[in-house]
C-alpha cells in the first residue's frame, strides 16, 4: 500500500484530497475526506470508522438493527485500505482521489455485517472445496433529466446531440450516438479507475442503457469493480447533466433495471467443473440456486420498489425455473464451449448490493454441489407465470429469516441483522401519507 500511495501521488501532483469510502447494506457509499498527504500515515497507523456504518438506512440515517448501530452506542471499529483501489476521481469539480476501505478482519470489534466481509466468508467455503469461481456482472441503468415533471416524477433525458427525449429503440445505434459524450466518458473513467467493462447497448426503456463488466477470476475484485462501476456511472452522468440510477423499477410501464450474474467454477487445474461428467455439477449448482431462490429473494429484491419489477409481463423471471438458452427462466445456461460453461442468474434488480447478491448466489451453488441436489427437468417453453416466491418485501424477509442455508453461509447473526435493517427501512418508508392516499380516501 505504501508503494501504491507514493506512486499515485507522484503521478497525480494536482490531486490534493482523497475520499476513503465503504459500501453499506443498501449499496450506498459513505466515508471521510482527507488531505492526500495524510494517506501514507493512515496506511501505517490505521484509523477507525463507526462500527454501524454499513447499517445506514437507504437515506443515510443511522438505524438500530437488533441492538447494533444505535443502542450499542455506535462504537468505532478498525478499518484498513484496500490495496489496488486508490484511483483518481475525474468527474467532480476538481481532481480528487478515492480509495476503498474495509473493516479489519479478526479484530474483536469487527462488524459481521459489512457486505464485503460476507462475500469473503462465502469465498472461503469455495476455497476449502477446491472450487475457483469466475464471475461477471451485467447491470442496466437509466439516465434521467435532472428536472422532474410538475408531478415530481422522473422523465427521459434530452439527447446530447438532438436535444430530443430519448426513444424506445432497443439496441439503437442512434441512441448511443445521442448520448455518446456521456457513455464514452463513463467508459474512459472506468478504464482510468481499473474497472474492466465490455460493450454498451441501448435497452428497452426510455433512457435505459447497459454496460457489461468482464468475467473475472478474482471474485472480490469483480464485486469491487461492480460497486465502483455504479459510483462511476452516477458521478459521470451528473457531470453531463443527467441523473443516473440503478433503481429496479423507476417507471411502472417501462422495463426495470436488472442485474444478471454469470458464474463458472473451475478446479485447481483450470478445468471447468460445471462442464465435467455431462454437466453433473452444473445441474447440482442450478438445483442449489433454485432451492435458495425464495429464501434469498429479499437480497436480490431488497426494497419496496424492487418488487414492482417482479411482476408478470416485465421481462423478468418470477418463478424458480431453469433452462438452456431460455431468457425467460431464472437460471439460464447459455450456449457455450465446455471451458466457458456457466450459469446466468437473471432474477436480481440492479439496485441489489453487489457483494451480497454475489455471496448469496455462490452460497446456493456451493450448497447444491456439495449436497448433489437435483434441479428437475429444464423449462423449454416461455416461462411467464408467477409461482413459488414471496410477493412482497415483508414476506420475503420472513422467509429469509428462516433460511438455514443463508444462516450457514452468510452467518446467522448477519441474516438477523439484515432482516432487521430492511424492516426498519420498510417501516420508515410506510410512515408517510402520499398525495394519492388523500386523493383516494380523504
Amino acid at each position: 500500500m505504501q508503494q501504491e500511495i507514493k506512486a499515485f501521488i507522484s503521478a497525480n501532483p494536482d490531486v490534493k484530497e482523497v475520499d476513503l469510502i465503504i459500501m453499506d447494506i443498501p449499496g450506498n457509499f459513505y466515508g471521510k475526506r482527507y488531505a492526500i498527504t495524510d494517506l501514507e500515515k493512515l496506511a501505517v497507523n490505521g484509523l477507525k470508522f463507526p462500527r454501524g456504518m454499513p447499517l445506514m438506512s437507504v437515506q443515510g440515517h443511522a438505524i438500530d438493527a437488533l441492538g447494533h448501530g444505535i443502542d450499542d452506542g455506535d462504537p468505532d471499529a478498525s478499518i484498513e485500505l484496500v490495496p489496488g483501489s486508490l484511483r483518481r476521481v475525474g468527474w467532480e469539480s476538481e481532481p480528487r482521489a478515492q480509495v476503498m476501505v474495509t473493516y479489519t478482519q479478526g479484530e474483536e470489534d469487527s462488524p459481521f455485517w459489512e457486505p464485503r466481509t460476507i462475500l469473503k466468508k462465502v469465498l472461503s467455503r469455495f476455497e476449502s472445496s477446491g472450487y475457483r469461481p469466475v464471475v461477471a456482472f451485467e447491470l442496466e441503468f437509466y439516465l434521467f433529466d435532472l428536472k422532474r415533471t410538475n408531478d415530481g416524477l422522473v422523465q427521459a433525458p434530452l439527447g446530447q446531440l438532438t436535444g430530443q427525449r430519448d426513444t424506445y429503440a432497443v439496441m439503437g445505434i442512434d441512441r448511443l450516438a445521442d448520448f455518446g459524450k456521456c457513455l464514452s466518458d463513463i467508459s474512459r473513467t472506468c478504464a482510468e479507475q481499473g474497472v474492466d467493462i465490455g460493450p454498451a447497448s441501448a435497452e428497452v426503456g426510455l433512457g435505459q442503457y447497459e454496460i457489461n463488466l468482464v468475467h473475472n477470476s478474482d471474485v472480490m475484485e469483480a464485486a469491487d469493480q461492480c460497486a465502483m462501476f455504479r459510483r462511476i456511472v452516477k458521478g459521470v452522468a451528473l457531470k453531463h447533466g443527467f441523473q443516473a440510477s440503478f433503481m429496479a423499477k423507476p417507471y411502472i410501464d417501462d422495463a426495470g433495471n436488472g442485474l444478471h450474474l454469470h458464474v463458472s467454477v473451475y478446479d485447481d487445474a483450470g478445468e471447468n467443473l460445471l462442464a465435467a461428467n455431462d454437466d453433473k455439477k452444473l445441474l447440482h449448482a442450478v438445483a442449489g440456486v433454485l432451492k435458495l431462490m425464495p429464501e434469498s429473494l429479499s437480497i436480490f429484491a431488497p426494497n419496496v420498489n424492487a418488487f414492482r419489477r417482479l411482476k408478470p409481463g416485465n421481462n423478468v423471471p418470477i418463478g424458480p425455473t431453469w433452462g438452456y438458452e431460455n431468457r425467460s427462466v431464472a437460471v439460464r445456461i447459455p450456449e457455450s464451449e465446455a471451458k466457458d460453461r456457466r450459469i446466468e442468474y437473471r432474477v436480481g434488480g440492479a439496485d441489489g448490493n453487489p457483494y451480497l447478491t454475489l455471496a448469496t448466489l455462490l452460497a446456493g451453488m456451493h450448497n447444491g454441489m456439495e449436497k448433489e441436489l437435483d434441479p428437475g427437468a429444464p423449462t423449454e417453453e416461455l416461462s411467464e407465470d408467477s409461482f413459488g416466491l414471496p410477493t412482497d418485501l415483508l414476506d420475503a424477509l420472513y422467509v429469509t429469516e428462516e433460511s438455514e442455508v443463508l444462516k450457514e453461509y452468510l452467518g446467522s447473526e448477519f441474516v438477523g441483522v439484515y432482516c432487521a435493517q430492511k424492516r426498519s427501512e420498510f417501516n420508515a418508508y410506510e410512515a408517510a401519507i402520499s398525495a394519492r392516499e388523500y386523493d383516494w380516501y380523504l
